[in-house]
């Protein structure tokens, strides 16, 4: 009986061991735990006892032997604390179990049944497919023989099993193994003990609720940007994975289709150096070690064919005398929006710029044709490039007019001259006396003429005072005259902007040696006259001062300092009194 008894223990182990070794498979995968899981399912029960006690009447000992039991039902509750550790309160009930009685009453055949209520820890080695788990429980054992009265006992139920999920909240429990041990007592003391050594085993189905969300399997997803080059520029590539065991570094490897891409980081350069036009591909894997800790994306980017750009120029003027300069404009686009350079070359001259525009001088050059070429470049490298031309005509300059040296000549005038002091801040507009009014008409009739030829030379006033006065005084009366001289100029047809003024004041004044010097080579005058003038040298010299100089701007001539000795208006040039009338200031009695 003992060996028969260890024969059975040593088949529940193995059953045991078996589920043990499902457990080892499992523990790669971490599939979350359900909180609660129902069981309920079919019961079959193998006692493996005798049953000892003795008959009411008498005291008529009895043996009977407990067959195995194949009508039975099981269920159980289980609440889990975590993925691995929970606790079960089961119950089974098995009836109609075959009891064989023998020794001193005659051979008969009773039933018997045998019921449990228990509670107890369970371990779950939970997986994707498989659950394999062991439990231990504790609680009521009831074993009630037809022959005798029922007996609880406290027992025990150590084992495991095997589930099967169907689903996340089905799973069939194929197989669910214990061992039973227990023990009764139907008689007086002596009567030997039942003990019950026997194996329960189950099958059906486990329903399982809440929990958290399953884990989504390692995932992975790469980027590259940009996603459209040119060749030759760079293309980064990313990837980044998801749900991998946070425990665990992530390695990557990357595989270019096409390209040349390496490296073991979430990053990586990718060289586009001498593609063709065309689209490519990069490969990223993930792993972080474990078998299942394994993804892998991929992207692609684009090498666009290049556009050369486009360039046209045009000269402006196209025509220009020797030692004239010509504006060359250029007009440049990039279809692939490049940033560009120009630059510029010519066949004669000198060109200078690089910008949108460049400046030719034709300075030292002969008459002929000049071409400029016009090139540009984009930033690529090598860049591409585009070349425009365009020409510009050198000529010599036509013979000088005859009339414009004749004006040149007319319009190198007199000084104008101004009495003492005039004009005034109070009549700005007088001053200017009849001789030196009709020397100005005279000017501006020649100098209308003169534009015709040269349609950007201006007439240039420059006003003096003689040494009395402060140089704030005298500033502003200088101030005066030009603007007096250049008013009668523009009253008789002279536009303004042609002409300009400079204030001089009592600055760049003739010395007394000058003034000897013009009385002396001017052949107006008589040796009486001239004498009479040096022995006033003085007066001489500030009325010499009283002057407004006109230069032309073309060439730069200046005014004769000729004093207007035989007009008529002489004597009031060269008084050195200011004849200007003052109001008469009446005394109060």
């Amino acid at each position: 009986m003992l060996s028969y008894s260890k024969g059975r223990i040593a088949r529940v182990l193995t059953m045991i061991a078996v589920v043990c070794a499902f457990a080892t498979l499992a523990v790669a995968q971490k599939p979350p735990a359900p909180k609660w899981e129902i069981y309920g399912g079919y019961s079959f029960l193998y006692p493996g006892s005798n049953v000892h006690g003795t008959l009411p009447l008498g005291l008529v000992p009895l043996s009977s032997r407990l067959e195995s039991n194949p009508r039975g039902a099981g269920a159980a509750v289980t609440y889990n604390f975590n993925r691995w550790f929970g606790l079960t309160l089961d119950t089974s009930a098995n009836w109609g179990s075959r009891e064989r009685r023998s020794a001193n009453v005659s051979n008969r055949i009773d039933d018997a049944a045998f019921y449990n209520l228990s509670l107890g820890p369970k371990i779950t080695f939970r997986s994707h497919y498989f659950s394999p788990f062991l439990e231990v429980l504790v609680g009521d054992h009831r074993l009630m023989p037809d022959a005798f009265h029922d007996v609880d006992k406290l027992g025990v139920m150590a084992g495991g099993g095997l589930d099967i999920n169907l689903s996340r909240h089905v799973a069939w429990r194929m197989l669910r193994a214990d061992y039973v041990y227990s023990n009764y007592q139907y008689g007086p003391k002596g009567v030997p003990e039942t003990e019950v050594r026997g194996v329960r085993l189950q099958t059906g189905l486990n329903l399982m609720f809440g929990g958290g969300t399953p884990p989504a399997p390692p995932s992975a997803a790469c980027s590259v940007q940009p996603t459209e080059v040119f060749a030759g520029e760079p293309v980064s590539a990313t990837a980044s994975g998801s749900n991998f065991n946070p425990k665990r570094t992530v390695k990557y490897s990357w595989i270019g289709s096409g390209v040349k891409v390496a490296g073991s980081d979430a990053s990586t350069q990718i060289d586009t150096v001498g593609l063709l036009p065309g689209s490519y591909g990069v490969t990223a894997n993930l792993s972080d070690g474990s078998k299942h800790g394994i993804a892998s994306c991929n992207s692609k980017f684009t090498v666009k064919e290049p556009h050369p750009p486009v360039i046209s120029c045009l000269a402006e003027p196209p025509i220009v005398q020797i030692g004239g300069t010509s504006t060359i404009h250029t007009n440049a686009s990039s279809a692939d929006g490049r940033r560009l350079t120009n630059s510029y070359t010519a066949s004669a001259g000198n060109i200078s710029g690089n910008g949108e525009s460049a400046t030719l001088n034709t300075q030292g050059v002969q008459p002929s044709r000049i071409t400029v070429t016009c090139n540009v470049g984009d930033d690529r490298n090598p860049p591409l490039t585009a070349t425009s031309t365009t020409t510009v005509n050198v000529e010599a300059p036509p013979p000088p007019n005859p009339e414009i040296k004749q004006l040149e000549a007319k319009l190198a005038l007199h000084s104008i001259y101004f009495p003492t002091a005039k004009p005034t801040a109070k009549h700005p507009e007088g001053g200017l006396v009849d001789s030196q009014a009709a020397i100005l008409k005279i000017l501006a009739a020649d100098f209308v003429s003169y534009l015709k030829y040269s349609p950007d030379a201006h007439l240039i006033f420059s006003g003096h005072a003689d040494s009395r006065g402060s140089a704030e005084y005298n500033q502003a009366l200088t101030q005066r005259r030009v603007e007096r001289t250049k008013r009668f100029l523009v009253e008789n047809g002279v536009s303004e902007h042609r002409i300009e003024t400079r204030s001089l004041g009592k600055e760049s004044q003739l010395t007394a040696e000058e003034i000897k010097e013009q009385i002396d080579q001017d052949t107006d005058l008589t040796p009486g006259d001239k004498q009479q003038m040096l022995k006033n040298l003085t007066v001489m010299v500030l009325a010499n001062n009283r002057r407004v100089d006109v230069s032309l701007s073309t060439t730069g001539e200046q005014s004769t300092h000729r004093y207007p000795f035989n007009t008529k208006d002489f004597l009031s040039l060269i008084n050195t009194k200011n004849v200007e009338k003052r109001p008469v200031v009446k005394k109060k009695r």
